[in-house]
């Protein structure tokens, strides 16, 4: 029998004279028959809007699989482009390890809790717990809303975060001035860097951020305008320049100290290696140009650059200090491991010491909020009671009568 012309699309007549339509709409295999042209054309249409009309949610997905959905449409589209795949990352390494392969009508209130618990004892940060926490239970909280489950299972829980810690990680003046004393001949190239960084307590993407168009020798001001952020797209490593974390992260910081000291040298030991590497010199990337913090080879200073090269001052104080305890017949006085916002921290501690306004402070330091700065000032002072307590002579009588 001769085919029919001008079939619609995915619909095909049979060699015995009836028509077939067949399409996979949002995972929905359709397929339809029968020997009425227009008919068949009327129910494959609505077969067709039914399929993309219908969502494959359901109780039976795993976490990871709703994660992905709900971030995909409930978060990614108001996040800045730097910003999706860490937090993706902070969720695939911390409660998707756990739990993501378990469905989520099955995830019960101490699953979570487990999980948390599990989490912390492996070492995870209290920030990064709490922030996966947080994405973790507002979509919960979506499939609870879409009817998935009839629970939100990251309620009525203790959270390590909410037990506050001892003491939050800063230099004292002494491990301060050790480090410096280490990293000005251990790793002479990043001691500006160092320098800068405990002199003006900018973020590590706010530091490597910095261009020397952003460096006022003039008015002797350095202008904030930008982050450096380094994240994976895809297993591909990307470094892009975006906005710095919020509206008031944008600031003007004076030169403080030896700033201006620390920014010429290093002008100075930067110029010498670009002539001395020529065409070596890695200075070309896109928006990357003119930065003031370089490797030696001129790569940006992302926060993995930094790290190591903080970790590798206190590695080399430590074995000195052994070396010399050992000689002295004494117990080593170990250094703890520092992270760059460790380095941020102290910065603030030493504006507290010096009795500086806590809303300069906040100023200088490009807090969101007053309380995050309170909160710094709060443990700083409390240590500084405590250690005038302990060290007065002030005798406490008490009236036994």
């Amino acid at each position: 029998m001769a085919r029919k012309k001008s079939l619609p699309a995915n619909i095909r007549q049979k060699s015995n004279g009836s028509y077939e339509a067949r399409k996979r709409v949002n995972g929905i295999d359709i397929n339809l028959c029968g020997s009425n042209l227009e008919e068949l054309i009327v129910a494959f249409e609505e077969a067709k809007r039914k399929a993309e009309a219908k969502t494959d949610v359901n109780a039976e997905m795993t976490l990871d699989e709703w994660y992905y959905k709900w971030f995909a449409s409930f978060k990614e589209p108001y996040l800045k482009e730097s910003s999706i795949q860490p937090m993706k990352g902070k969720y695939r390494r911390t409660i998707g390890k756990k739990l993501g392969k378990k469905k989520i009508n099955e995830i019960t209130n101490y699953d979570m809790q487990n999980a948390l618990a599990e989490l912390k004892k492996e070492g995870k940060a209290n920030s990064s717990l709490k922030d996966a926490f947080g994405h973790v239970r507002e979509c919960f909280e979506s499939a609870k809303n879409s009817k998935l489950v009839e629970i939100n299972p990251c309620f009525d829980l203790k959270v390590p975060w909410n037990v506050k810690s001892k003491n939050r990680r800063f230099l004292s003046v002494e491990e301060q001035n050790a480090f410096l004393l280490t990293a000005k001949y251990d790793r002479e190239w990043y001691y500006p860097l160092f320098m800068v960084m405990f002199q003006t307590g900018l973020r590590i993407g706010e530091v490597g951020g910095l261009k020397w168009s952003d460096i006022d020798f003039d008015k002797k001001v350095i202008h904030v305008n930008r982050s450096l952020t380094s994240s994976y797209h895809e297993g591909v490593k990307v470094l892009k320049m975006t906005s710095t974390k919020t509206i008031n992260s944008v600031r003007d910081i004076p030169f403080m100290g030896n700033v201006e000291e620390m920014l010429m040298l290093q002008k100075k030991q930067q110029d010498k290696i670009k002539k001395e590497l020529g065409s070596r010199y890695r200075s070309e990337y896109d928006d990357l140009t003119d930065l003031v913090f370089t490797s030696s080879m001129g790569s940006p200073v992302t926060r993995y650059i930094a790290e190591k090269e903080i970790n590798k001052v206190v590695n080399s104080y430590n074995l000195q200090e052994q070396h010399d305890a050992v000689r002295e017949n004494r117990k080593p006085i170990i250094m703890d491991r520092v992270h760059p916002h460790a380095i941020r921290r102290t910065f603030c501690t030493r504006c507290f010491e010096a009795d500086m306004n806590p809303k300069v402070v906040q100023k200088l330091m490009g807090h969101a909020t007053y309380s995050t700065t309170i909160d710094i000032y709060t443990d700083v002072m409390k240590d500084k009671m405590d250690g005038e307590l302990k060290n007065s002579p002030l005798i406490i009588l008490i009236n036994m009568g």
